[in-house]
């Protein structure tokens, strides 16, 4: 049995519990004879003291029917006058899944708001105070307080079985034939690593980082020899990507808008999102009549004073537009200069090995008496001379 089933069951019969309850409170009250006639006269409630006459009732009554009606009007018409800057129909596989549970959730939502809205304002006009009428205490309905539990609440669970379900296949592993690449994010800029022709990114360690390294690749790990970066982010259509995301500094959000992609870059902990174009940018050209329109991969994380400059131009294309690209990207490795750089890299990797071992040395003769401090320097000059 699935997790989603326990869990309608589980809501059912809190629903069914709480119904019962209310049921046995409502027959309590009425075997001891607690009910009584609770009408109020408006006589009454404008003769209290603090209690606005009833001119000033009136005009607070048609004030908020006013206002009411305004603002109903004005949601509606300023949802339909500024639809034009809306995103247009989602550019990948699964766009299309969140804008079928964005419509529905619609549904749900929208006509309860603009009803409950409505006549919360209303029974303020019509139940105002006015001498000679009263007002009706209706002090409990349980059938009606099950009513509009139990439709909402079936409601809430469907819709939220929806969402599950299309979570769980958004973040299931991606294809086997997945394009794999990763996206690093810093202060004011992404780094777009492509894993090249063997599809497998290379391993990579802050402790690498250096003016030249600069995501730290470790150059000893073969698969690092293909990887290449790139400026824009050039995926073909009906390929499925994978994108690996990672921060190097603070927090940050991978977000392509048109493709309903959206993730967080937290340092140290490496998150990933997969998805499939569906249209290309040229296709997006003609939808929206804009020759010079492009997609864009922008940083939806508050990340620092310069953060409405991290963004990167995104392109799809045929398979063909990006086979051709491929073949004119170089490998990080030969922009640094081959085997020249790997020879700086091998010492440079001696060194960060002899780093870490004096530092495991003092760690570890640290916690010894001071009276010994010759022979922890003898016993260090050992250790160091065999590495």
């Amino acid at each position: 049995m699935g997790t989603t089933t326990i869990g309608i069951i589980c809501i059912i019969l809190v629903l069914i519990i709480l119904f019962q309850i209310a049921k046995a409170s409502e027959l309590t009250s009425i075997i001891k004879g607690e009910e009584e006639d609770q009408n109020v006269t408006a006589d009454q409630l404008v003769g209290e003291r603090g209690s606005p006459g009833e001119h000033q009732g009136n005009g607070n009554a048609i004030m908020s029917l006013i206002f009411v009606i305004g603002f109903l009007v004005l949601t509606v018409w300023s949802a339909w006058y500024y639809r034009g800057l809306y995103l247009p129909e989602p550019s990948s596989v699964h766009g299309m899944w969140i804008r079928t549970m964005f419509f529905w959730t619609m549904v749900a939502t929208v006509p309860i708001f603009l009803i409950t809205n409505f006549v919360l304002f209303y029974f303020a006009y019509k139940y105002r105070a006015r001498k000679g009428h009263k007002a009706y205490h209706y002090a409990e309905n349980n059938r009606l307080e099950v009513v509009w539990t139990v439709i909402p609440a079936i409601v809430m669970v469907l819709l939220v079985f929806e969402g599950m379900r299309s979570w769980l296949k958004i973040t299931a592993p991606a294809p086997e034939e997945a394009i794999v690449i990763e996206a690093t994010a810093q202060q004011f800029n992404w780094t777009l690593r492509y894993s090249g022709a063997d599809n497998d990114l290379g391993k990579k360690s802050v402790k690498y980082i250096d003016g030249e390294n600069t995501l730290g690749q470790n150059w000893t790990d073969k698969p690092n020899y293909d990887d290449f970066t790139a400026d824009t982010l050039f995926l073909p259509i009906g390929r499925p990507v994978q994108i690996k995301i990672n921060s190097i500094d603070v927090l940050h959000s991978f977000y392509l808008p048109h493709f309903r992609v959206k993730m967080d870059a937290v340092p140290g902990i490496p998150t990933q999102f997969w998805f499939i174009p569906t249209k290309t940018t040229e296709d997006l050209r003609k939808m929206e009549d804009n020759p010079n329109f492009n997609y864009e991969l922008a940083c939806a994380e508050l990340c620092g004073q310069a953060h409405f400059n991290m963004r990167k131009p995104v392109y799809v294309g045929t398979e063909a537009e990006y086979n051709a690209w491929l073949k004119r990207q170089k490998p990080t490795i030969e922009k640094l200069g081959g085997n020249e750089y790997l020879k700086k890299f091998e010492h440079k990797l001696e060194e960060i090995k002899k780093k870490e071992l004096e530092h495991k040395l003092d760690h570890h003769h640290g916690h010894g008496d001071d009276g010994h401090h010759a022979d922890k320097k003898e016993i260090k000059s050992k250790d160091l001379a065999r590495l």
